[in-house]
Parts: structure tokens; C-alpha cells; sequence
């Protein structure tokens, strides 16, 4: 045998067979934490690698998610991925005046796939955090406000102070079960999810009403309201929201607004934004609920020559009943509802301060029902708000002991 044949034999090292595992990693420099750690590549990708390709898709990633989790699927057929509500009023108002609104604007907010709420790496698969969850639920929409971030006005000079998600907010005062730690999965877990649920739990699921508390004593309150009606502490509003485009994508320089998050081609404004209780209407179950408006739509376009058509162009005016994640302990005065005709949008017209019929807007007042609608529910009636407002002997005395309790500092009584 030729000496150099030797020498070689000598030197390199004895062939072992390989693993796949070692095979992939040959190539693929990942290093695989989380609740995958333990899992070989094949588990996940096939023993033929190019079963799924990096980057995957929602075709792709959910048909080997759904192999160890059958139980999910929902999740990626449900309202969260289509959000078929959100579309079909965003066609039937800034859709009129630009029909591509709803896939250039909202549609990177809605569930795709299974990385986008438990991370972005597949490599790092995690339970989401609330950061995940704020990553869509933020600003005007609801989630957010469970930690106390309230929105700001739009205009640059108000773009200051708490910065959370790259947006700045209000610092109001948190959920109580944000306070005391709870974190969104504990209400919206994956089974709710997964069926399309709103929430795994209701509130009377984990508290039982005290009825020596005197707003618990009344039979209306308990048969009537929902338990947050009196318990949301405060709530954003946004009254007229306008989206306005340029036809040169060029912002001028008068419009110091700031460029919207979710909606790039467009800078946002709104007319009045509120932190303060919600006004109540009727939910889905025939129940006082808050509702909010979501959204009075105003439209314009403008060119370098001035607007496009008709300014401020009206074409919506939705409200929508909600759950605001403010909860509190307390509860408002008595007077907060009864004989306070603007909270269920009822107002008088005498008593406007905002004149939004004559700003062109085409509604006589925010806080008047006429020419707005509820998608899930409806107004107050105008007739029972009449009755509810009565002064009778039972009001009185609830009213009376109330005051009498907040004066002593009686703990039985839901303090404001």
C-alpha cells in the first residue's frame, strides 16, 4: 500500500454514521427554545425537509401546527384570522370612496398564522404575552386600556410622554384585574379562541354579588345591566374619525398630524377623543351595555390643488357595543344615568356644545341618535329612559343611603 495511502488512513477520523437530526444542522443553524426545545426537526418539518419551506404560509404552517394541536384550527377560521365584521363595514364606508382601503389598511392586523401571536420565530415558539396581544389590540381598540393606555389626540405636539408599542397614550387607571395580575389569557384562553368566543369567563363565572351592596339590591341593576355597565371606570372614545389621502402621498406641511399605524396611506384625525364613562345603549342579549362609536367614518381627498370632491364626506355613523377592559371596584353616582339624557344619546338640543351640524359633519350632535345606528344591539329607548329617570320613593331612598354610606365610609356601599 502506498505510504501516502497510509498516512490518510492515519488521519482522518473514523466514519460514524450521522443522525438526521445532525444532518440538518449541518445547514441549518437554529437553535430551537421554548416549549419545542425538545422536539426533533422532523416533528415538525417532515423527515423530508422540503415538506415546508421557511416562511411558510398559512396552507403550509397551519397543516403541521394542527398534526399535535387539532384542537386550535378554530382559531384560523374564526373571526380573529376573517374578520368578517371589520371588513363588511369597512366596505360599506371607506370602501365606497376607495375600494383597496380594507386589504392596504386593516388586513395586517388579522390572525394568519399560528406565528403570529406565539411568536415569530418558529424557532422560539411562546405562550403570547400581552406585548403579542397589544401588537393588534392597541390604541383605539380594545385591549390596551386593560393597563390604563388611553389614546392621544393626533396632532404631533400631543405625541409625548408614556410611549408603549411605539405609540404614545394617556396614562389612565388600569383594569383591576390588570392590577392584581391577571394577563389576557386568563379571560381568553385557547379553547374560547378556538370556538370564537369572546371570553372564556363571565363575570359572575368568578364573582358573586354582594347584595348588601346597595346598587346590588336593586332588581333592575342585577336583571338589566351588565355587571360592567356600572363597573367600567372610563372608557376611550373617538367621535368622527376622519381618514384623509393625498393624491401625491405628500403630507403638507399644515397637516401636523402623525401618520396612523394601522392605516399608512392616510393620516388620522379625530374630532373629539374622550377618556371618560361610555355612553349605554342595548347589547346582543337585551342588556344596558356601554357602546362607543366605532366608527362615525368621514372621508376627504386632497390635491395639491385642494380637496378631491366633497370634504369631510360622511359615510358612517356606527356605534357598537363593547366591554371596556376599565373595571374598578365602584361604581359612578346615581345621576351618572338617571336623568342624564346625553349617556344614552338622548341629549337635548339646548344643551349642545359641539355644533357638528354646522361644522358640515351631517349630524345634529354626537350624543343624539338620530341619523346613527347600533350594529349589535341598539339605543336606549327614549320612552323607558323617561321612566328609569322617575324620581320615585325607592330611587330616593337608594340615592340617600348611598351618600349616607360614602359619608361613613361604610364598606357595603360601591364607592366611586
Amino acid at each position: 500500500m502506498p505510504l501516502i495511502v497510509v498516512l490518510l488512513a492515519l488521519l482522518l477520523p473514523i466514519a460514524t454514521p450521522s443522525s438526521a437530526e445532525d444532518d440538518c444542522r449541518i445547514c441549518h443553524r437554529v437553535d430551537v427554545r421554548g416549549t419545542h426545545a425538545d422536539l426533533a426537526c422532523a416533528d415538525c418539518h417532515g423527515e423530508d425537509a422540503g415538506q415546508r419551506p421557511p416562511g411558510a404560509a398559512l396552507s403550509a404552517t397551519a397543516i403541521y401546527c394542527q398534526q399535535c394541536h387539532p384542537d386550535t384550527l378554530g382559531v384560523l377560521h374564526g373571526p380573529m384570522a376573517h374578520r368578517q365584521a371589520e371588513q363588511d363595514f369597512v366596505e360599506r364606508s371607506w370602501g365606497q370612496a376607495d375600494p383597496d382601503f380594507y386589504q392596504n389598511n386593516c388586513a395586517q392586523c388579522h390572525v394568519s398564522n399560528c406565528m403570529d401571536c406565539h411568536g415569530l420565530d418558529g424557532h422560539e415558539i411562546a405562550r403570547p404575552a400581552k406585548e403579542d396581544c397589544h401588537a393588534c389590540h392597541r390604541g383605539y381598540y380594545v385591549g390596551a386600556d386593560y393597563y390604563g393606555y388611553a389614546p392621544r389626540e393626533d396632532a404631533q405636539r400631543y405625541q409625548r410622554g408614556l410611549n408603549y408599542g411605539g405609540e404614545h397614550y394617556l396614562k389612565m387607571r388600569p383594569d383591576v384585574h390588570g392590577r392584581a395580575g391577571m394577563e389576557c389569557g386568563d379571560c381568553h384562553d385557547m379553547s374560547s379562541l378556538a370556538q370564537g368566543q369572546v371570553a372564556s369567563h363571565t363575570c359572575r363565572d368568578c364573582h358573586e354579588p354582594d347584595l348588601e351592596v346597595i346598587e346590588h339590591g336593586i332588581a333592575a341593576h342585577m336583571q338589566k345591566l351588565e355587571c360592567y355597565a356600572c363597573h367600567s371606570g372610563w372608557a376611550p372614545q373617538e367621535y368622527a374619525t376622519f381618514f384623509i389621502r393625498f393624491t401625491e402621498g405628500e403630507v403638507p406641511d399644515y397637516f401636523v398630524l402623525r401618520r396612523d399605524q394601522t392605516a399608512p396611506d392616510y393620516v388620522r384625525s379625530a374630532y373629539l377623543r374622550f377618556q371618560n364613562l361610555p355612553p349605554l345603549g342595548i347589547n346582543e342579549r337585551g342588556m344596558v351595555s356601554p357602546i362607543r362609536p366605532q366608527f362615525q367614518a368621514y372621508f376627504s381627498e386632497i390635491s395639491p390643488e385642494g380637496p378631491v370632491g366633497e370634504p369631510n364626506r360622511k359615510l358612517a355613523a356606527q356605534w357598537k357595543a363593547f366591554f371596556p377592559h376599565t373595571i374598578q371596584r365602584g361604581t359612578p353616582m346615581c345621576d351618572e344615568c338617571h336623568d342624564n339624557p346625553q349617556r344614552f344619546l338622548l341629549q337635548n338640543p339646548e344643551d349642545r356644545i359641539y355644533r357638528t351640524d354646522e361644522d358640515g359633519l351631517g349630524l345634529e350632535s354626537f350624543w343624539m341618535q338620530e341619523g346613527q345606528t347600533v350594529v349589535n344591539g341598539s339605543f336606549y329607548d327614549a320612552a323607558r329612559f323617561e321612566r328609569m329617570s322617575r324620581r320615585d320613593s325607592e330611587y330616593v331612598k337608594a340615592y340617600v343611603e348611598k351618600w349616607k354610606n360614602l359619608a361613613e365610609g361604610v364598606d357595603a356601599s360601591s364607592q366611586p
